[in-house]
C-alpha cells in the first residue's frame, strides 16, 4: 500500500542503516516513553548522529517511518485478507484488530505525534480507503448498519486508537471497546460475551 512517507530505493548499506534506526527507535520508545531523544536512538542503533539525521530530518519523520513500517507489516496483510474475503463485516473488524495491535504495541510512538493529526494523513490514507470499501460491501451484504457513514467510521477509529491512552502499552484492553463498537454497527449483535474488563492505567486521567 503506497503511503506518503514511502522512500526512494536505498543502497543496501543505507537500507540496513534505516532498518537499524527504525528498529532501535521502536525499542527506545517502548522503554523510554514518547520523549526519547534522537541521540539515544542513534546509540541504540549503533550509528552516528550524522547517519540518523541524513535519513530522518527530525523526530517526527522517524516516528512516522516507524509507524508506517508497522502498518505495512501488520495491517496491510490484514487488509489484503479482508478485501479477498466473502464477509466484509468480519474483514472490517479483522483490519481494526490489526490496527489496534499496532496502536497498543507502539503506544509511545503514537504519543510522540499526539496532537499533530495532519502528520498521520500520509500513513492512514490507504487504510481509510480500504475501510470505506469494506463498509460499503458490508452494508450491501446487509451485515453492517446502512446509516453508518465514513465520517462515523473515521471518528470511531480515532476513538478506538485513543483507548491506548487509558491502558498499559502492549495491553489487549482495546478488545472490549472494539467489541462494543462491533455490537453498535452490525445489523445483528454477535453471540458472544464481551471481552473482560481491564483497569484503567494509572496515567489515564493524570
Amino acid at each position: 500500500m503506497k503511503r506518503a512517507v514511502d522512500r526512494r530505493p536505498l543502497r543496501s548499506d543505507a537500507a540496513r542503516n534505516v532498518d537499524k534506526i527504525i528498529t532501535a527507535a521502536r525499542q527506545c520508545f517502548r522503554e523510554g516513553g514518547p520523549e526519547v531523544r534522537l541521540q539515544s536512538i542513534a546509540v541504540a542503533a549503533g550509528v552516528g548522529p550524522a547517519t540518523l539525521f541524513r535519513n530522518f530530518a527530525d523526530k517526527e519523520e522517524l516516528v512516522l517511518a516507524a509507524l508506517n513500517r508497522q502498518l505495512r507489516l501488520q495491517v496491510d496483510p490484514a487488509i489484503d485478507e479482508a478485501l479477498a474475503g466473502r464477509d466484509a463485516a468480519d474483514g472490517l473488524f479483522h483490519v481494526i484488530d490489526a490496527l489496534m495491535v499496532v496502536a497498543s504495541d507502539d503506544a509511545n510512538l503514537l504519543g510522540a505525534v499526539a496532537g499533530r493529526r495532519g502528520l498521520l494523513t500520509g500513513i492512514t490514507g490507504g487504510l481509510i480507503e480500504s475501510v470505506a470499501v469494506l463498509l460499503g460491501r458490508g452494508q450491501g451484504q446487509g451485515t453492517l448498519r446502512s446509516d453508518i457513514s465514513m465520517t462515523d467510521m473515521i471518528r470511531l477509529l480515532a476513538m478506538l486508537i485513543g483507548v491506548v491512552d487509558t491502558m498499559e502499552p502492549g495491553s489487549d484492553a482495546w478488545r472490549r471497546p472494539v467489541a462494543l463498537v462491533e455490537d453498535a454497527i452490525r445489523i445483528e449483535r454477535p453471540q458472544r460475551p464481551l471481552p473482560p474488563q481491564s483497569p484503567l492505567s494509572g496515567t489515564a486521567f493524570g
